[in-house]
């Protein structure tokens, strides 16, 4: 096969390097998998999950120690997306064109990659119905003149209490967030800083252990019509469980609201709703792991919180990302010529296929994918 698209390569590169320009958030925060490169669509990629493990007492004896054997766990996600962005130029249109025609080519490529990495950003923002618990203020941005950054400092109490490594930590705003975020003078001043990262730059700054990064694919949560529910349970509930009943009251709970125990005094936390329910009177709801943090009373009465956005902190770890080129037939397909690129600032390594027809020429920009979050105790929300 003639390496046919060996002349449209500085096209492609200047191209590439428009996207690698743009604001990526989520993409290069989590954890990239490899391991997805033979997998086919739709097939499952099973990894290791390592359970917790048991302390006991050492005690001296004539021989080592004789420990039980261990059951290794495992989840699984797949490649469910095998997407493509198509375009065509007729050679009269080529004509016409002249000079102009390698500066839209140009610009189509830029879109095409844009496009699908726009898809994966949203498919990853979209996670934020997996997170374990909540802080903020629902409708109000973050970063205010009062609270500052305390609330990196809050976010990043929640992981820890939750068992979450406390390195590599991501945080994913919005541009009203980053806007807020930027506006505080204390990170203006190098001396109290530490660097001129924000002020000469624009860059948003490690805070309390978080790479801070901006996305404009960050979710907009719509809240269930919950009201006047309470808990159901002539026990209650024990510290750490996530099936909770409710009844007594009216409307729908959804995957992604957030939850309070509003007994006074009992419990501050604000948990994500993993499971709910759409029907009057009462049913179960499911809460993200690790459950709720304080016991909870039967006839105790809970709440959905209001509409917000769903700014995202979380371990690299707990967001796994599963990508690689469209699979292609043993010896190829139609196409004149393919070849890989990759945009080294997220690490999507885009397929890109030429076709030659009938008097006119077909581009194609693939790439295949699938997301999932895989550890719910290590992502939390920041309330926007």
């Amino acid at each position: 096969m003639s390496n046919t698209l060996t002349n449209l390569i500085p096209t492609i590169y200047a191209a590439k390097d428009i996207v690698l320009r743009e604001m990526t958030g989520f993409i290069p925060a989590v954890m990239l998998d490899a391991s997805a490169e033979m997998a086919a669509k739709d097939q499952t990629i099973r990894f290791p999950v390592v359970p917790a493990m048991a302390a006991g007492n050492i005690t001296a004896a004539a021989t080592g120690p004789d420990p039980s054997a261990t059951t290794q766990g495992s989840d699984t996600m797949t490649i469910s997306k095998s997407r493509g962005v198509s375009f065509f130029w007729e050679a009269e249109e080529v004509k016409s064109l002249g000079s102009n025609y390698e500066i839209i080519l140009r610009d189509q490529f830029a879109q095409a990659m844009r496009t699908l990495r726009n898809e994966v950003e949203t498919d990853l923002a979209a996670l934020y119905v997996s997170a374990s618990r909540a802080y903020g203020t629902a409708g109000t941005a973050p970063f205010d003149s009062t609270n500052k950054i305390t609330f990196t400092a809050q976010l990043r109490k929640i992981l820890m209490d939750n068992g979450a490594p406390d390195s590599d930590l991501q945080l994913v705003i919005d541009t009203t967030a980053g806007a807020a975020l930027r506006s505080l003078v204390e990170l203006y001043k190098v001396n109290e800083s530490g660097n001129d990262s924000l002020l000469r730059r624009g860059v948003l700054q490690d805070l309390h252990g978080f790479m801070v990064r901006e996305s404009a694919q960050v979710k907009s949560h719509i809240k269930g019509t919950a009201a006047s529910y309470a808990v159901d349970l002539t026990a209650g509930y024990a510290a750490g469980s996530t099936t909770i009943h409710v009844d007594t009251g009216t409307g729908t709970i959804l995957a992604g609201d957030v939850l309070t125990n509003t007994k006074t005094a009992r419990d501050t936390n604000k948990y994500i709703v993993k499971t709910g329910f759409a029907g009057d009177g009462d049913g179960d709801i499911v809460l993200q792991n690790p459950g709720n943090k304080i016991a909870w009373v039967n006839n105790d009465p809970v709440a959905v919180g209001n509409s917000y956005t769903a700014n995202m902190a979380f371990s690299r770890q707990a967001i796994h990302l599963a990508m690689r080129q469209p699979a292609m037939p043993e010896g190829g397909d139609a196409a004149d010529d393919v070849m890989a690129i990759t945009d080294e600032a997220t690490g999507i390594t885009f397929q890109i296929a030429m076709y030659r027809q009938r008097r006119r020429i077909a581009y194609e920009v693939g790439l295949a994918w699938g997301v999932k979050a895989v550890k719910p105790e290590a992502i939390a929300l920041l309330l926007g």
